[in-house]
């Protein structure tokens, strides 16, 4: 981090002060354990970085999951003025709307633990996950086309979930502005056979059971409660959404050295005006990948839930699986929010990074108003998850965000190196998680203390009061791609 000076503000918050090209400071979301592992590499220097940009508005931010990443560091947030800003695809990252779902059952873990291996080995068997992998859904370009103008909602039509999902999905699982004509051809070859499938890397679905609730009151409005079988899956737009990033990156890497409308500190920046004939074209491409990987989470679930159905031999009504929430992650949106004192129109963009109304926000769904958004934050294979609500805080302080998981610790190449020689199957087994994957690496690369704890960057979000704890997830089974 060389000389860059950081400045306390309280338990939970950190500021890096204006300096040089910054136009706004950088604020990190985190305690002192947590910053000297943010320090460890170059995302507090990416936080300064994307300060710099034109348009940008109040504060650049860092949340506790922050960590290096392609421009924009991962846990980052940043909001752009919509008149004189920018739109960067590296401040929405390669894999367009990532995100996660949960639903929640009417099962306890009883009812699932004498069979915990066999369902562990159907989901493996009919989730398709790892990369490159093909999808129960097989799309003409034709229909391709309607899944990216219509994300959820052309899935629930074929018989995947029910209306109710909709109102539980971020959005309602389509994203307005989707122009199915931007997307390149490669793109659009990409995700013909994806539709459907898990991925590789980070993405996983997790079987588990609620074994803390903290706000009793809120988690009955999730219909959460202890001892619950509940399912969590974490995907996004697989290789469309990555493609529709390459092909942008590139175009607006060439542009910007034509033009030079202003200095870039790092080439990852890549960005165009959000009006500008380059910025709107990226933004309704980048809307048809977030339409895909809605549509493409509205699947996975639907088809998890037809496992629990057959595995257990139950019926619905027994199972009783309804969508709690469905959060993404890599988007870049155009919002209202207050900033002092006036109503702005604002580009936020959020890398590793979730939406967190607080309550009586307008663009919660009724069942959720007083309560606040349903916000998931993923741990590791071995620790758990948190269920979180947004709060006021996160509006004034935020643009209304909070983080989007545990964050990497290690990186990959480290994490094998560290790892080396242990079985990592049988360490989550005798942890009680029946766990299932593809590829030589993925254990490794994705082991426990890859991931920074989730307890400590869930304490830091709660007690800087952007969002509030509901409940704590055990994980039981995991799949990973």
């Amino acid at each position: 981090m060389g000389n860059m000076k950081i400045v306390p503000m309280d338990a939970y918050r950190w500021k890096i002060p204006r300096s040089g090209a910054m136009r706004v400071p950088g604020i990190i979301y985190a305690d002192e354990s947590l910053l000297k592992d943010i320090q460890k590499d170059e995302a507090l220097k990416q936080v300064a970085n994307v300060a710099s940009l034109p348009g940008v508005v109040k504060s650049s931010l860092a949340m506790p999951d922050i960590h290096w990443g392609y421009g924009f560091p991962i846990g980052g947030v940043a909001a752009f003025d919509c008149d004189d800003g920018i739109i960067s695809p590296g401040g929405v990252g390669y894999d367009i709307n990532c995100g996660v779902r949960l639903a929640a059952t009417f099962l306890e873990e009883k009812d699932i633990s004498k069979l915990r291996e066999k369902l562990a080995d159907a989901l493996w068997q009919n989730i398709p996950a790892g990369m490159g992998v093909s999808g129960p859904v097989k799309l003409t370009v034709k229909e391709q086309k309607k899944v990216l103008a219509r994300g959820s909602e052309w899935a629930v039509e074929r018989g995947y979930g029910t209306a109710s999902d909709l109102e539980a999905t971020e959005d309602g699982g389509r994203m307005a502005g989707a122009d199915p004509d931007e997307p390149g051809p490669r793109a659009m070859k990409r995700g013909l056979k994806q539709l459907g499938t898990l991925g590789s890397g980070n993405h996983f679905l997790e079987v588990g059971v609620v074994d803390r609730v903290f706000d009793s009151r809120t988690a009955r409005a999730f219909h959460l409660f202890e001892n619950q079988v509940v399912i969590m899956l974490h995907s996004g737009s697989r290789g469309f959404g990555h493609q529709v990033c390459d092909d942008f990156l590139r175009a607006m890497s060439r542009r910007q050295a034509k033009k030079k409308e202003f200095d870039l500190p790092d080439r990852q920046l890549a960005c165009a005006p959000v009006g500008s004939a380059a910025g709107l074209r990226y933004y309704a491409a980048m809307a048809c990948a977030a339409n895909y990987a809605w549509a493409n989470r509205q699947i996975l679930m639907s088809g998890a839930g037809d496992v629990f159905l057959k595995t257990l031999g139950i019926s619905p009504r027994d199972f009783g699986m309804r969508l709690v929430y469905d959060v993404c992650h890599n988007m870049a949106k155009k919002e209202d929010h207050v900033v002092d004192g006036k109503k702005r129109r604002l580009c936020v963009h959020r890398k590793g990074a979730t939406r967190a109304l607080p309550p009586g926000h307008e663009g919660l769904c009724e069942p959720y108003r007083d309560f606040g958004q349903p916000i998931l934050i993923p741990g590791d294979m071995g620790s758990g998850s948190y269920v979180m609500a947004g709060r006021r805080r996160a509006a004034d302080e935020t643009f209304a965000s909070a983080c989007h998981g545990a964050g990497r610790a290690l990186s990959r190449n480290a994490c094998r190196k560290a790892v080396r020689g242990r079985a990592i199957h049988r360490e989550l087994a005798e942890k009680g998680v029946a766990v299932r994957w593809t590829g030589r690496l993925t254990l490794a690369e994705e082991a426990p203390e890859a991931y920074k704890d989730i307890s400590r960057v869930a304490e830091v979000v709660h007690g800087s009061g952007i969002a509030g704890k509901v409940a704590r997830i055990r994980p039981v089974i995991a799949i990973k791609g």
